[in-house]
């Protein structure tokens, strides 16, 4: 058996890095993380300068023992390829200095105004972030000796904490403004497909409150007193529940008036408050590609199988057949696939989770879509509202991580740059860059010492309290943090590993 997973592992390995679509999607990844981080360093680095504090290194990917390239503005100093020394620096007095940059500021009088040029600008050698150093925060980049000397002006310690904490928070505000901005530049440059209402042939499901005023799922919404209803969006959710009557098509063929009540608007609030959306499309449960070594694959299901039925009960929506298998986990089920023009049976097993193991195929690519194009003006809003809504959906699916499922999903860069397309497409580039900016937003802002977070529940308490927390308190917290974050790292890597290269 042991033989057997080296072997295993060995192909996989061979096959993953020997692939064209590993380079491109390893390509894709690189870029979009040096655009993120490039911008979420930016941030603190222009808080950091527009309130005069001193900035020491500005540097894009890290540079463990090797610099590939730095440039020191202040002295006109270029330099690549430079090694690292842990040697330190000494003195005409005999002060010992970590570097340069701390025997440096030990010259500078209180009050020296920093500028750009102060700050050494470089590029590392290993492409998994970057980083800002900022003279006088409590972090890693900043030696414990140099922290005990007496505080300049030209220091982060120095400010009061909300000069503090919009330094801070500027690294994630930039992700999230990014996100708006990649999110109006798509609306603008190449549209948003919709599924007009009658091309959804399959219907649409509906909220408890609305199966009571006479909706059933399969309806398809046409108008709302007596205007018509081009497609879902917010626009048209609105008009309905504020209507009188709404007209819809019922069974392909009869059109049916439902009769809205008075006031139905706020239990339709209460109900999207409770997590239940008034009007859903109706997804067909329809193959995109399976997962390996899960039920889909063993079952040898394919590419646009259409799945009709678990175990003998009809599943004409992806929630119905979600139902089903959680309905029957642990158990090997009949499957009813429509593949092709041909209706065939297949023996699925479910694992315990109540999964298959297949990625469900995009609604757009069997119902027929319009284009809907934005100017200059109209992209704004629309950009906005999609990174807004992006970010409520992402907060909302922390939770899950906290399932025995939701930490086996977790993963590090192997499932990030598994998101990206297997061709270079930069429309879907930009949409996958655009939801990993908000992602690192997300997780940045949590409350972990060591992430910029952490810093801002430090910065809180003391604006609260009026009380710094101590030097001593601040570098034990720092390293639980780091600790916390490096077993976490390692946990998501482990899952990649395990993931794509031994199951």
């Amino acid at each position: 058996m042991d033989l057997l997973l080296s072997t295993n592992f060995l192909h996989n390995l061979v096959t993953t890095f020997g692939s064209q679509t590993f380079w491109i999607k390893a390509l894709e990844l690189i870029l979009s993380l040096s655009i993120l981080v490039f911008i979420h360093e930016l941030g603190h680095y222009m808080w950091a300068r527009i309130f005069g504090i001193k900035v020491n290194k500005f540097y894009l990917f890290f540079n463990p023992s090797l610099t590939l390239w730095k440039w020191k503005p202040k002295n006109h100093k270029h330099a690549f390829m430079v090694r690292a020394s842990n040697a330190k620096i000494t003195d005409e007095e005999g002060n010992e200095y970590e570097d340069e940059d701390e025997k440096e500021d030990a010259k500078l009088p209180s009050n020296y105004k920093a500028t750009w040029r102060d700050t050494e600008y470089g590029l590392g050698w290993l492409p998994l972030g970057g980083y800002c150093a900022i003279d006088g925060m409590v972090d890693e980049t900043q030696s414990a000796e140099k922290l005990k000397r007496p505080v300049k002006d030209f220091e982060f310690r120095s400010k009061p904490a909300w000069k503090r904490l919009m330094v801070m928070i500027g690294g994630v505000l930039n992700n999230f403004l990014l996100a708006l901005v990649i999110y109006a530049g798509i609306v603008l440059a190449y549209g948003e497909e919709f599924i007009p209402m009658q091309n959804a042939t399959s219907g649409y499901e509906f909220s408890p409150s609305a199966h009571k005023i006479g909706f059933v799922d399969g309806d398809i919404p046409l108008s709302a007193d007596g205007k018509k209803l081009e497609f879902l969006d917010g626009k048209a959710m609105q008009a309905m529940v504020e209507a009188k009557q709404v007209q819809v098509l019922r069974n392909g063929s009869d059109t049916v008036a439902i009769n809205i009540p008075d006031k139905y608007l706020f239990t339709v609030n209460k109900e999207m408050e409770d997590g239940r959306n008034f009007i859903m499309l109706r997804t067909p449960v329809v193959v995109d590609k399976t997962m390996p070594n899960m039920g889909a694959e063993k079952a040898h299901l394919r590419h646009g199988d259409h799945l009709i039925a678990v175990n003998g009960v009809a599943t004409p929506s992806f929630n119905v057949f979600t139902a089903q298998l959680l309905a029957n986990k642990g158990k090997t089920v009949p499957l009813t696939v429509v593949r092709n023009a041909d209706t065939v049976t297949v023996e699925a097993p479910v694992d315990n989770a109540g999964k298959l193991g297949f990625q469900l195929a995009n609604p757009i690519t069997f119902y027929k879509t319009i284009t809907k194009h934005y100017n200059i003006v109209e992209c704004v809003p629309r950009g906005i509202k999609l990174g807004v809504d992006q970010m409520v959906s992402y907060v909302k699916s922390l939770r899950l991580i906290f399932t025995k499922e939701g930490a086996q999903s977790l993963g590090s860069f192997g499932a990030i740059g598994n998101l990206f397309p297997e061709k270079w497409d930069w429309q879907y580039f930009w949409s996958i860059t655009a939801f990993l900016s908000i992602i690192l937003a997300v997780m940045n802002i949590l409350p972990i010492p060591i992430l910029d977070g952490g810093y801002v529940l430090f910065l809180l308490v003391e604006i609260i309290f009026r009380k710094k927390p101590s030097m001593k308190f601040m570098n034990v917290a720092l390293r639980i943090g780091l600790w916390f974050i490096i077993l976490l790292m390692a946990y998501a890597i482990g899952n990649d590993v395990y993931r794509f290269l031994i199951k």
